[in-house]
């Protein structure tokens, strides 16, 4: 934590304060509520939406490893392994191992997945810009 971060932490909480983190912990709640809500209308499980929304957004390659995925969605490494199991089996994602190192397993999202995603991405960006405009709308 930075000197400056300890600064504004320290001193005593104020009424303006807790509304603040209430509206914003409200906001996020229904944000990810929104999110799990159309996952499931769609056919999968939140997390795997998750998933293909971490493989799809992973940063500087178009894969990632269990171990990656799993530090990504907070999880641990048997359950990733367990949920790329699961979005395997419908068609999501694919694993492959590395041309360059044998011991490294690639997870993949095949090109179903990535419709699967790119559709739910954008209807997650449509509902997080109105929560957007709402803060923005705030006095």
């Amino acid at each position: 934590m930075t000197a400056d971060r300890r600064q504004q932490t320290a001193g005593p909480m104020r009424k303006a304060d807790f509304v603040a983190l209430a509206e914003f912990r409200y906001r996020l709640r229904r944000f990810l509520r929104f999110s799990e809500e159309l996952s499931q209308d769609n056919g999968i499980t939140p997390l795997q939406y998750q998933l293909m929304l971490q493989l799809r957004g992973f940063p500087g390659r178009v894969w990632a490893t269990v171990a990656e995925l799993a530090e990504r969605l907070q999880a641990k490494h048997h359950g990733v392994v367990a949920l790329v199991t699961r979005c395997e089996a419908l068609g999501l994602v694919l694993r492959r191992s590395s041309q360059n190192d044998l011991r490294v397993v690639e997870i993949h999202l095949t090109a179903q997945g990535r419709r699967c995603i790119d559709r739910l991405a954008r209807l997650h960006r449509s509902e997080l810009q109105s929560l957007i405009g709402l803060l923005d709308a705030r006095p």
